[in-house]
């Protein structure tokens, strides 16, 4: 993305408030959505928000996008809508599509569209689970995942846009965040995921992996 000069009148050299970035951001989210940017725009633009401390610098972030209420600008999005959701787009009310998933000596999935509620509870033994949340959304800001899981494995794909919090106990096993891909910029309003429980003889890994539509080509 080229360099942006900020606006240098009076109005643009007002500090930005949180409401303001937030604003901002709404937009980029929006514009990704529609194809109007790429992923790595989005995200360049986004960390820019976030960085910017006058009204100034925040106008050249979408100089280049419609007001979200021209004539041009699709219907927001339903449901049920191919388009990507992002961030706190991902909040939904929603009922929820699953409450659990379990494994004996076998394997479970949920991935996809679903609906994950505030309370998500996941057992596995001597079987594997996987939980897919990347095109997911969520009923409440704050998700927990309680997680059991004895001479078996769970391993939870996330995207860049939710906050993953691991705060479970391994015994003589695994629990925790595969590799070193954490994002480094995620919406105030994001959803939190917190991954808790206990993995005995067995282990939990949780992995960053970009969306289909970004390129990956294996859910």
């Amino acid at each position: 993305m080229s360099e942006i000069t900020p606006h240098e009148d009076g109005h643009g050299r007002m500090r930005a408030s949180d409401a303001d970035r937030d604003a901002v951001a709404h937009r980029l989210r929006e514009a990704l959505a529609e194809g109007r940017l790429d992923p790595d725009e989005h995200g360049e633009r986004l960390d820019a928000v976030y960085r910017a401390k006058t009204l100034g610098e925040l106008a050249p972030l979408t100089h280049d996008l419609p007001d979200t209420g021209s004539a041009t600008s699709p219907p927001p999005t339903d449901f049920r809508s191919p388009r990507p959701i992002y961030g706190a787009g991902r909040l939904s009310d929603t009922p929820a599509t699953s409450h659990s998933a379990l494994a004996l000596m076998g394997g479970a999935d949920r991935s996809g569209n679903w609906v994950v509620p505030g309370t998500f509870v996941t057992a596995a033994v001597m079987g594997g689970i996987e939980l897919d949340l990347r095109e997911a959304r969520f009923t409440q800001r704050e998700t927990t995942i309680w997680i059991a899981t004895v001479m078996g494995g769970v391993g939870i794909i996330v995207p860049e846009d939710i906050q993953v919090r691991v705060h479970g106990l391994p015994i003589m096993g695994g629990f925790g965040i595969e590799g070193d891909t954490t994002p480094s910029v995620v919406e105030p309003d994001a959803p939190i995921v917190h991954i808790r429980g206990l993995a005995v003889m067995g282990g939990v890994g949780v992995e960053y992996r970009p969306r289909k539509h970004q390129g990956d080509e294996e859910r």
